[in-house]
């Protein structure tokens, strides 16, 4: 006899469970009320923060984020991991509601690998892009929050799309994304150029968050810096945010020799009125620091 006829255990009733998502309409809600309304009056009031940041440039794309993990006041986390890996060519910075996050890079992970099943190769950064856009924008007003930027290389080379819950997509050089975006971009501003070689961007991005941590109170824990080449995506470090942002500090004098070396190198940049030409983001130097390849033309 089995041991369920022993126990008298009843399996329970699947027929009315999927795999899949519900669909827009199908939240539980009370009989009468409109979801969106719903959701909005009654549903829970979460403060989110993070800094996120991607920038492309010359030798690929880089991705960097903090792993502070807060809701309002409270750390539930601080070593989480903010930039989760699609496949070996894209990986993408999380900002948002984490379980949103995970679950929508869970489903678009799914997708991509279906289609390179079907194709025979992945899709470009691009259809990704959309597809990810198009999944979730059909949950607009359902208090979904998900902020996403898309890093990765295909035929065409480096790309960065920047994706938004609502079903917004951008594509451009530089995103930053979070409650500690404003400071993030403060850095970038000042220090990205496309040509910067790969330990330039590397002190760039670690420059960035780290001052966006000292300024944001929900930003904090450690830099996590990520590298997306030809080759493949590449985890490249993790630092200490307020010894990035201490060391960075000590050395005032060397940040204004490092200035005017690099406005010597590019003097036609430094006789323009903008600064952020010209200027490597050198005042954090101080820190040392298989899937085929979709085509150009491809799209969703």
């Amino acid at each position: 006899m089995a041991l369920q006829d022993v126990c008298k255990w009843q399996a329970p009733d699947t027929q009315g469970l999927s795999l899949h998502l519900s669909q827009a309409g199908g939240w539980a809600v009370p009989r009468g009320c409109d979801p969106q309304t719903f959701l909005q009056t009654h549903g829970p009031s979460l403060a989110h923060g993070t800094t996120t940041l991607a920038f492309r440039f010359r030798h690929g794309v880089i991705a960097a984020a903090d792993t502070r993990s807060s809701c309002s006041n409270y750390v539930a986390c601080p070593a989480s991991r903010k930039v989760i890996p699609v496949h070996q060519h894209l990986l993408g910075t999380t900002s948002g509601t984490s379980a949103d996050c995970v679950t929508w890079y869970r489903v678009l992970q799914r997708e991509l690998r279906l289609r390179a099943l079907r194709e025979g190769q992945l899709p470009s950064v691009a259809s990704a892009a959309k597809l990810l856009s198009a999944m979730m924008s059909r949950y607009r007003g359902l208090d979904l929050c998900v902020a996403t930027a898309l890093c990765g290389w295909d035929r065409s080379g480096p790309a960065l799309f920047y994706v938004y819950s609502d079903g917004t997509r951008l594509q451009g050089d530089i995103f930053s994304v979070g409650s500690g975006s404003p400071y993030a971009y403060g850095v970038l501003d000042r220090g990205y150029r496309y040509d910067m070689t790969t330990q330039e961007a590397y002190a760039l991005a670690r420059c960035a968050v780290a001052h966006a941590t000292h300024r944001d109170a929900y930003s904090g824990g450690s830099v996590d810096l990520f590298h997306v080449r030809e080759s493949g995506w590449e985890y490249v470090s993790r630092n200490d945010a307020w010894v990035l942002y201490t060391e960075m500090q000590k050395f005032p004098e060397l940040e204004k020799q490092e200035e005017k070396e690099v406005n010597q190198a590019h003097p036609e940049a430094a006789t323009t009125t903008s600064p952020k030409a010209g200027e490597s983001g050198e005042l954090c130097a101080l820190v040392p620091g298989d899937f085929g390849l979709p085509t150009e033309t491809e799209t969703l």
